[in-house]
């Protein structure tokens, strides 16, 4: 029993640190930190940078770090880094004191949030700093930088990038007769694999995927289907969903075969949970973000593989979307205020920066000279599972399904998808629940647009 409680409280650990929004401890003692720094930072002379994040445990540590390097490089810049929440917790803060002297110098926000920050008006695109400075933007990766280019035009510095992948227990594919060199690649491969897993262990169910909208969505992408039309809303306003019933029914017909031959681990939108019971031998596979790739491998009391996200069989594998968040200049600070944000928003992207980022979180490096660096190579000598993620993001195919959507009522559309898969796996009709779904994504869509045609 206290083995399952340790191993339930490491799962917990450390996807807060993958994903965003620590405890609030650690936040509030960032925060107060960052206050003190502020008026010190004052006296000395030096031009203060707020920096508002949503990195908790893992992923706060590294950043602190780096903050602290950026700081004592130089003595013109003192950039105090403060933990606001979680991304959503963040930009409701954010937007309660956009346009005041409260408002940050610059912010972390999730890349759902870039239509609502380009809404706001409160932003500074950072492409006129890019122009101004001659910044050469073409040598960050594509499949990162592709998401945050909008008609051409960066309006963000992608920071902390990650995509989902499959992790499984290579100990439980021994056991039940599979390779474990060899993941599954296809949704059917996946449910072959979880009946002999099962077999071989009534105890350990074969999957789980977390109802959560942000894994949806990448199963949907992989298969080259849009979110939204007019090309995932980059030529135009989107006006409905962009997929085919075939693409997005596919999802919820595969989770449904597994939930009905009793190989499926139902965690809901618990995604602590899910891990928890990965680390614990309950379930052999499961899908998550690839900055938890890190954690899993230390904390698991057997051997991990990653593999690619699966796909139907009767398509062919796009690759993925980028997840994480980017950062933004806000509009109304001191011309010198944001210039010094510039130079800690180039600073962040050089490989030595990107690599110590990269291996102390599990996060992409948007600058891909990083994984040249000793201490990347380092790493995935020891962890070949990290190269991995990486080999998955480098071969996604371009589009405008992997490319990703933009519009501000993603986040509701991701609620909207987790009910859906929650129906499903607690024995709902696919049909019904799917039409549901649908019908609930396109009224989001048309009152976003009524909104903000008034």
């Amino acid at each position: 029993m206290k083995k399952l409680i340790m191993i339930f409280s490491l799962g917990i650990l450390f996807l807060l640190s993958a994903c965003a929004g620590g405890n609030s401890a650690s936040g509030n003692s960032s925060q107060s930190t960052g206050n003190t720094n502020n008026e010190a930072g004052a006296k000395d002379g030096k031009q203060v940078v707020t920096f508002w994040h949503s990195m908790g445990g893992a992923g706060q540590e590294t950043l602190n770090s780096i903050v602290e390097d950026f700081n004592n490089s130089q003595d013109k810049i003192q950039v105090n880094a403060e933990y606001q929440g979680t991304y959503d917790e963040s930009l409701t803060k954010f937007n309660a004191v956009a346009g005041t002297d409260s408002a940050p110098t610059m912010i972390q926000t999730f890349e759902i949030g870039t239509m609502s920050m380009i809404n706001s008006g409160n932003i500074i695109p950072i492409q006129e700093f890019v122009d101004k400075d001659g910044y050469d933007m073409s040598g960050l990766e594509g499949n990162i930088t592709n998401y945050y280019s909008l008609d051409g035009k960066f309006y963000s510095m992608p920071f902390n990038s990650s995509t989902p992948v499959m992790y499984y227990n290579k100990d439980a594919f021994k056991k039940a007769g599979l390779d474990p060199e060899k993941a599954p690649e296809t949704f059917e491969e996946v449910e072959e694999a979880s009946k002999a897993i099962v077999k071989s262990n009534p105890n350990m169910k074969g999957f789980a995927l977390q109802a959560y909208g942000w894994l949806w969505e990448q199963l949907l992408a992989n298969q080259g289907a849009l979110l939204l039309n007019n090309d995932n809303g980059r030529t135009d306003t989107p006006t409905k969903i962009g997929w085919t019933e075939k693409e997005g029914k596919s999802i919820f017909e595969w989770v449904k075969r597994m939930v009905d031959d009793g190989t499926f681990a139902n965690y809901g939108t618990n995604g602590d949970n899910m891990v928890a019971g990965f680390l614990a031998g309950d379930v052999a596979m499961f899908l998550q973000s690839s900055a938890s790739a890190r954690d899993v491998i230390d904390n698991a009391p057997f051997e991990v593989g990653i593999a690619f996200l699966p796909y139907p069989e009767d398509q062919e594998r796009q690759g993925v979307v980028i997840g994480g968040a980017s950062l933004w200049m806000i509009d109304g600070k001191p011309e010198e205020e944001s210039k010094a944000a510039w130079e800690f928003m180039k600073y962040l992207q050089t490989p030595e920066v990107q690599a110590k980022w990269h291996v102390g979180t599990g996060y992409f490096a948007v600058n891909p000279a990083a994984y040249e660096e000793e201490v990347v190579k380092e790493a995935w000598a020891e962890k070949p599972q990290l190269q991995v993620t990486v080999q998955q993001l480098q071969s996604t195919k371009s589009s405008y399904a992997t490319q990703g959507a933009l519009m501000d009522m993603l986040p509701q559309g991701r609620k909207i998808m987790e009910t859906a898969l929650e129906t499903v796996y607690n024995g709902g009709e696919v049909d019904q629940a799917y039409k549901t779904a649908v019908q609930q994504f396109n009224d989001a869509i048309e009152q976003a647009n009524k909104a903000r045609k008034k």
